[in-house]
């Protein structure tokens, strides 16, 4: 029986309908992010190195989503009702898809932020075959660094799910609120072609 709930789970946690989900709404949490430095913080990343947000050249694409789930661990209890709460492996996957897009569109480097342990990440990132590193802010120290909207479920403080593009340290552009998420890769694609194509017709003689 375990196995077979497990196996439901996984499949729930890939497959979601949108449209019975409550829709996140922009509560200005992301209005003061854009062209402030991020904290330059040593985050423990699922492939065992530590990266400093702050000290990567170029464009960098960090998700941050309230937490993964797993297939051997049920869902909080509510969590489908919190707005903007559900969808994060869906998220996730859709940024592994076009991974090799979002590189070749000039994303520099591309990560998940959660306020989840490195070991739950890892776990996330080997099971869902992630190209990119996950990164733990577990102290909540880049999260109250930036003032990062979060929201309070059970005992955990967890990021509201909000995409930020960093350029040389700074905050260069926001993806707030983020919905459906399985659209959220797509959508940064879209902006980071617009911008190269803003870029070569501005250097057009």
């Amino acid at each position: 029986m375990t196995n077979v709930d497990e196996t439901e789970r996984a499949r729930q946690l890939h497959h979601v309908d949108w449209s019975t989900l409550p829709q996140p709404e922009d509560d200005g949490g992301a209005d003061h992010l854009r062209g402030s430095r991020v904290p330059s913080l040593d985050l423990t990343s699922s492939k065992g190195a530590m990266v400093n947000l702050a000290a990567l050249s170029d464009l960098t694409v960090v998700f941050a989503y309230p937490r993964t789930g797993r297939p051997d661990q049920a869902l909080p209890q509510g969590w489908d009702m919190i707005p903007g709460a559900r969808g994060c492996t869906p998220q996730a996957c859709a940024f592994r898809d076009i991974h090799d897009d979002l590189r070749q569109a000039g994303a520099q480097h591309v990560f998940g932020l959660s306020t989840q342990n490195s070991a739950y990440q890892k776990e996330a990132a080997e099971r869902l075959h992630l190209p990119f590193p996950l990164l733990s802010d577990s102290e909540l120290e880049f999260t109250a660094g930036l003032n990062l909207p979060t929201m309070q479920v059970e005992d955990w403080t967890l990021i509201r799910r909000i995409t930020l593009i960093i350029r040389n340290g700074i905050i260069e552009k926001t993806f707030y609120p983020v919905f459906p998420p399985d659209e959220s890769a797509d959508m940064v694609l879209n902006w980071l072609n617009e911008r190269s194509n803003h870029a070569q017709t501005d250097d057009a003689p």
